[in-house]
């Protein structure tokens, strides 16, 4: 239990810090003062001041802040110019860059962080090692050695997209682009409902993961983290369309109970396949995190950022109080998702459905 929080608090600090990272660094660039600067939510435990910025670290690792001076358009609403240093007074574009740099820094968190775990691990390509007797792959004609190049003209670099192209697609029949001897082949397939797993397959297996260098390192590092991309947005989907509900959402104590349950499952095999796991979780947090973020919703960085380009269209902002009434209005949603997921996780914790 003690292992897994530390971890727990290392991963989120990381993922935390380089977001907020992103807008300080961002926002120095830009000429906009920092007024504070945490990582934590809750009482101080340590504090800094450092010229015109207060850094700090709080209590619970669940979130953070960079805050800039006038931040929240005070000096417009009371009808002053904008102090020189102040986020206000900065022109748009400095603003839409400071406030999209969180996002995007969890992104290159990802990516530099990939890079690491395909260099140390390899990827997985999308060949076909075996294929399972009396599956769909075998009778639709698909043979070992088989290279997927695309499903339904999606292009596919890694076995791990295929596979959650299968498992996602509810049964429905899908073309697969294959490369053989050179040839390029075109096979339908409908996959096949697995009881026992409640998934869909198509009963073929890949082969081991082969090691990448140079820079199809960088390529494949890059593939690793669309993978997380594109899984975030199909659940972001599956919400929407009903696939799925807020009663599978989880929050801290889910990550948390996911780090433990993957420790457990590593740590025999070492201190580096640890660490090699825990980035893999990190970088499907920060990924989940940027994607979130930019979403165009209040309260987000993605809400600041669809006034800011409203801005940029009208060529004047729009008024303090009705951005500041919407952001109010998401940030109230907000909280109110943050109950909802909180609740879930104390059920599945004492109902042990995780």
């Amino acid at each position: 239990m003690l292992i897994t929080i530390i971890l727990f608090i290392i991963i989120f600090s990381v993922i935390v810090l380089s977001h907020e990272l992103g807008h300080f660094l961002i926002a120095r660039v830009s000429g906009i003062r920092v007024k504070e600067f945490f990582i934590g939510i809750g009482p101080k435990l340590f504090k800094l001041q450092r010229k015109d910025t207060e850094y700090s670290i709080k209590l619970l690792p669940f979130g953070g802040a960079c805050v800039f001076d006038s931040e929240d358009a005070a000096d417009k609403e009371k009808g002053e110019a904008p102090q020189e240093g102040s986020f206000q007074a900065a022109n748009v574009w400095a603003r839409i860059a400071t406030v999209s740099a969180g996002p995007i820094f969890n992104f290159i968190l990802a990516f530099f962080l990939s890079l690491v775990i395909v260099a140390a691990c390899g990827v997985t390509k999308p060949i076909v090692a075996q294929v399972s007797d009396g599956g769909a792959a075998q009778a639709a004609g698909v043979l070992a050695g088989d290279v997927i190049r695309r499903v339904d003209g999606k292009r596919i670099h890694l076995f791990s997209e295929f596979s959650m192209y299968v498992g996602l697609n509810n049964g429905k029949e899908m073309t697969l682009e294959i490369l053989r001897d050179g040839e390029k082949k075109l096979l339908n397939i409908t996959p096949v409902y697995d009881e026992a797993d409640a998934r869909y397959y198509i009963g073929i297996r890949s082969g081991a993961p082969e090691a990448v260098k140079g820079l199809e390192l960088f390529a494949y590092g890059a593939y690793e983290v669309k993978y997380w991309v594109d899984l975030t947005f199909k659940s972001i989907g599956m919400l929407f369309s009903g696939q799925a509900s807020v009663k599978d959402l989880g929050g801290p104590v889910a990550i948390a109970q996911t780090v433990g349950e993957t420790y457990e499952a590593v740590a025999p095999a070492g201190f580096v396949t640890i660490v090699l796991n825990m980035m893999n979780l990190i970088v499907l947090l920060a990924v989940n995190l940027g994607i979130i973020n930019l979403l165009p919703l209040p309260a987000l960085d993605g809400g600041r950022l669809l006034f800011l380009f409203i801005e940029v269209v009208r060529g004047k902002p729009v008024s303090p109080e009705k951005e500041g009434f919407v952001h109010l209005i998401g940030m109230a949603a907000l909280v109110l998702l943050m109950v909802v997921v909180m609740y879930n996780d104390i059920v599945r914790l004492f109902t042990g459905g995780f």
